[in-house]
């Protein structure tokens, strides 16, 4: 049966919000247009003047609702794409950090067998893997036990056994690095700069030999430092300057301040920054410790202040963050419209890993929505036509 959300302010395509509606059913959006749509037949559900944007896309995430994905459990995966469906993510990237072979192919399985259950969570359209080719200098929260060079017999392997592998995140400077960057891109998965010490030629090349996303920018990554009586440019520099080089950024307020992610986003452009959360099973919960991985063995972590910690407090551990809350902080503290804003959510993810079908409220779209009201608080999430959480 067709669907319509109407009295709504619409935001697409980084358009001023206008008054207008959306006609929906389980295979797509239908139509979306201004005024009232003149149709019979049609289930209308006023929405009151809220606000009616593309679902957000999520492209890293850890967990959520008390969950991680390196849980070894389905129902864990499913808890963790529920809880953030309720603050209005309707798709997003199960994301794993550093570990052994084995339990990476472990979280493959699992999240095979989780995408084959009916939920009410957001899609998940693939993996991340976060590591274990990292820096160790600039390690964060990925646990060092795991932290490795690339090696071609190694992820050659899992490339095969985890066919659901969509992005993975890595250091460029490491040996091995750029080889590793041609392979992935060779078969379609996107590589990203993360967990880094690179200097900006280091970038350079990784842009030029496969890398096309930086995973949360600044964090975790060198920017601009003195080296003996000369500054240099870093890796940061290197994915503001280039143009065609994805950022994604942890838009939480905390892990970057406000006025640095206005400033990327007048360097990058909506089209080429996304938001992210990071988030860990501390997100979308009360939780204010646990272990962000594994629950058995996992790196423990504290919550202070809104800011997951290791509990040394040497270094953040992800974030507790959700996406309605990159959006209130992109918009109120930030200062970014919020057309841009809910762009950066919907729009440009949807672009960076190919999901044609996502981003938008048009017509021959995948009817993923969100509603919102004027303080951005979630009030309706909308995947695949089927309303999966109601206020």
């Amino acid at each position: 049966m067709k669907k319509a959300l109407i009295n709504a302010r619409i935001l697409t395509d980084e358009r001023p919000a206008f008054d207008g509606y959306v006609v929906y059913d389980e295979d797509g959006i239908l139509g979306c247009g201004c005024g009232a749509p003149i149709i019979s037949d049609c289930e209308m559900t006023d929405v009151y003047g809220a606000y009616v944007a593309p679902g957000f896309i999520d492209l890293h995430v850890h967990g959520g609702g008390g969950s991680d994905f390196l849980d070894d459990d389905p129902e864990d995966f499913i808890k963790a794409a529920e809880a953030h469906a309720k603050c209005g993510t309707t798709s997003l990237y199960p994301t794993v950090m550093a570990a052994d072979f084995d339990s990476i192919v472990t979280a493959q399985k699992v999240f095979s067998e989780a995408n084959n259950r009916k939920h009410n969570g957001a899609n998940m359209p693939g993996l991340h893997l976060e590591g274990p080719y990292f820096n160790p200098k600039k390690a964060g929260a990925q646990d060092p036990r795991f932290i490795r060079d690339p090696k071609p017999e190694e992820y050659e392997k899992l490339l095969d056994l985890c066919p659901d592998i969509r992005r993975w995140s890595a250091a460029p400077e490491l040996p091995g690095a750029l080889e590793f960057g041609r392979a992935l891109a060779s078969r379609g998965v996107i590589a990203a700069v993360a967990h880094s010490a690179a200097m900006y030629a280091e970038g350079k090349a990784a842009f030029e030999n496969g890398y096309t996303l930086s995973t949360h920018t600044y964090n975790a990554m060198r920017g601009l430092e003195r080296i003996g009586i000369k500054r240099y440019a870093g890796l940061v520099e290197a994915v503001l300057d280039i143009d065609d080089f994805d950022a994604e950024m942890i838009a939480d307020g905390l892990h970057v301040p406000p006025e640095i992610i206005h400033m990327a986003w007048k360097i990058k452009g909506t089209e080429h920054l996304a938001l992210i959360t990071d988030g860990t099973r501390g997100s979308a919960s009360d939780l204010v410790e646990f272990r962000l991985g594994s629950r058995v063995d996992g790196v423990p972590v504290i919550v202070r202040d809104g800011i997951a910690n290791l509990n040394d407090f040497s270094a953040y551990a992800g974030s507790v963050a959700t996406t309605d809350r990159l959006l209130r902080v992109a918009v109120n503290d930030a200062r970014i419209p919020i057309e841009s804003a809910a762009a950066m959510l919907s729009k440009t993810p949807a672009r960076i890993m190919g999901l044609n079908k996502k981003g938008r409220l048009a017509g021959g779209y995948d009817a993923d929505m969100v509603v919102f009201d004027e303080n951005i608080t979630v009030t309706r999430t909308i995947i695949g036509g089927r309303t999966v959480y109601e206020a």
